[in-house]
């Protein structure tokens, strides 16, 4: 891969680490709720699970899913259904009968796994590795390397993309004191993951 290829990927692979999602709609929400650092660092969780994906497209191994129909269609399956029970938890969030304050809620752990596991199970993400990464890898160099490259651009303009989506969040924070602007953030937020978790199982393999 040419400096030249590399720097063309670089705004093109930030365009997608910008982009409205799952991910960074939770991003929003913690950091509003529970602030910066915890959004910030609990973004770690969805890096994770990016950096497996990026090493299962760099080892081949995620033909396997281009190919399997059913695993495909498995992983559809999980993040969406993952995405509206979490949904429906945001829309209940603020209820009487649920304790917003419980401490394990805002833990960093609980947060970096609701990362990591909306990002495991989001199909978009895996047709990304397949389908974007390869075209700027040149077939005539050791492929590789080229993709660890490649995937640790990924990954740090993923973590540019969390801070700005937390920051954003963070000032969030000081409407949400308002019991009924928190409801309707929340319900807002709730409503917009159900709807990806609904566009999850419209997504067809390349």
């Amino acid at each position: 891969m040419s400096i030249t290829a590399w720097l063309f990927f670089l705004p093109a692979c930030f365009a997608i680490n910008l982009a409205p999602g799952p991910n960074n709609l939770l991003s929003i929400n913690v950091a509003a709720r529970h602030g910066f650092l915890k959004a910030f660092v609990g973004g770690t969780g969805r890096l994770v699970a990016f950096a497996m994906m990026l090493v299962l497209a760099a080892t081949g191994l995620a033909v396997v899913l281009h190919a399997s129909e059913w695993f495909f269609l498995a992983i559809k399956l999980a993040g969406a259904g993952y995405l509206i029970w979490l949904a429906i938890q945001l829309w209940r969030s603020d209820a009487p009968t649920i304790d917003t304050s419980q401490p394990q809620d805002a833990s960093l752990g609980r947060i970096a796994w609701r990362e990591f596991l909306v990002a495991a199970g989001n199909p978009k993400a895996i047709l990304v590795f397949m389908a974007f990464l390869p075209q700027f890898v040149d077939v005539a160099r050791p492929i590789v390397p080229q993709f660890a490259v490649l995937g640790a651009s990924f990954l740090v303009l993923e973590w540019v993309a969390i801070a700005l989506y937390s920051w954003a969040g963070m000032y969030l924070g000081k409407w949400l004191v308002r019991a009924r602007v928190r409801r309707w953030f929340n319900r807002f937020c709730g409503g917009f993951l159900a709807a990806i978790g609904v566009s999850f199982l419209l997504v067809r393999r390349a």
